[in-house]
């Protein structure tokens, strides 16, 4: 299957850049020429703000967003005003951004739109539920600079990456750096009973002993200088339910009582632990799983920096492929050819 046809497999998508001008707008567009209107209802919004014509910081020309009659899509108040594009209204919401109301309307003619949809994911959700109840089959998410709450599996089912040179003009450590992004979505999902034991707890630390104990650790926290606890040659398992930090990683791996505990967070947008960490507590014998995972569908990449550095896209295709195990797209050069 294409990555159309994966998409659709979904009820929701995250496109998500981990840098500015890494095509993530690119393939935003890509995907909305694309995806079948004639029996599937789409609707799209941003997390940030996107379709706009120059990059704020870069100063760049960026694409703009194309919607075709009949895709749904939630924006700003003050960005649905400027639209060229006849519309539907449909909705007016109660979440406010700092560009006004979230309105979601429906167009009816093909048009340029700039998206500044919920800035929250929980705002996100909300919008997402009503979406649903308006009976659309795929709800599309532009992620933000740097913020991939949008692409959590609570948010969304599905998701793109993008990457680039941008992200680091050189090869090597490009490939290093977007492989260990996929490795960390791609962690495993914990055991479905312990799942449904963590899933409501959303803060502090807990300790699951060998006979099936769970308890708080009230003076532990990701940032605690010292994890000694009592009963902590018992731990099987620690939860935390926050950030995954640095620190902490650096210090369940150096304690000889946890050298082979499982260590779970709520998903791999927790994680803001550094490569080198993960790896030394994965190689000590520790174990990192999830409550939540995503669907990684793809990685996409754009070859060229914004100083104009191009990267060979059919070397970096192939490398960063054989580092993932997963397709690598160059849209652009999919487009061209």
């Amino acid at each position: 299957m294409g990555i159309i046809d994966d998409i659709l497999q979904f009820e929701s998508l995250s496109i998500v850049g981990l840098e500015k001008n890494t095509g993530k707008t690119e393939c935003l567009k890509y995907v909305l020429e694309r995806l079948p209107l004639e029996h599937k209802r789409i609707a799209v919004t941003s997390i940030g703000i996107d379709g706009e014509t120059t990059d704020q910081v870069t100063r760049t020309q960026k694409p703009e967003i194309t919607l075709r009659p009949g895709m749904y899509f939630g924006t700003s108040e003050m960005h649905y005003r400027q639209r060229r594009l006849v519309s539907e209204l449909i909705d007016v919401s109660d979440v406010t951004t700092s560009l006004g109301r979230v309105v979601t309307a429906r167009a009816l003619t093909q048009g340029k739109i700039l998206l500044s949809g919920p800035s929250s994911a929980p705002a996100l959700r909300h919008w997402m539920s009503d979406m649903k109840r308006l009976g659309i089959d795929l709800v599309i998410i532009d992620g933000a600079l740097s913020r991939l709450s949008s692409a959590s599996p609570a948010v969304s089912q599905s998701m793109i990456l993008a990457t680039g040179a941008a992200y680091s003009a050189n090869l090597t450590t490009l490939v290093n750096k977007t492989a260990f992004v996929v490795e960390l979505i791609n962690l495993p999902l914990c055991d479905d009973a312990l799942r449904e034991r963590l899933m409501p707890l959303d803060r502090g630390v807990w300790a699951l002993d060998r006979d099936g104990t769970l308890r708080e650790l009230d003076h532990v926290s990701a940032l605690s200088q010292d994890l000694r606890f009592d009963g902590i040659d018992q731990c099987e398992t620690l939860y935390v339910a926050g950030a995954l930090v640095d620190s902490f990683v650096e210090k369940v791996r150096k304690n000889r009582a946890l050298r082979q505990v499982e260590l779970v967070v709520r998903d791999f947008t927790k994680v803001f632990a550094t490569p080198q960490q993960v790896h030394l507590f994965k190689k000590s014998g520790g174990r990192m799983s999830v409550l939540q995972r995503s669907h990684l569908l793809a990685v996409t990449v754009n070859p060229t920096s914004p100083s104009g550095y191009v990267l060979d896209s059919r070397q970096l295709c192939a490398r960063l492929s054989e580092a993932i195990a997963l397709p690598v797209y160059d849209l652009m050069a999919m487009d061209n050819s």
